[in-house]
């Protein structure tokens, strides 16, 4: 059984999880810098690590104020 940390999700399975997000805003996070890091498959598909997805989500949480 392959870990789920290591699991490729499909840009599909990454915009459904994001609530729908378009592919078009996708691409414009990816051309500013601020899509999660994906893998590139030599086909041009975009695959991305769960764990991955997990740190770019969690790095845009808000902070709390103090």
């Amino acid at each position: 059984m392959a870990n789920t940390t290591s699991k490729l999700l499909t840009l599909a399975e990454v915009l459904e999880e994001l609530g729908g997000v378009a592919v078009s805003t996708f691409y414009d996070w990816r051309a500013k810098g601020k899509a999660p890091r994906c893998v590139k498959l030599p086909n041009g598909d975009l695959r991305f690590r769960r764990a991955d997805l997990d740190r770019w989500i969690e790095s845009r949480a808000e902070k709390k104020a103090a």
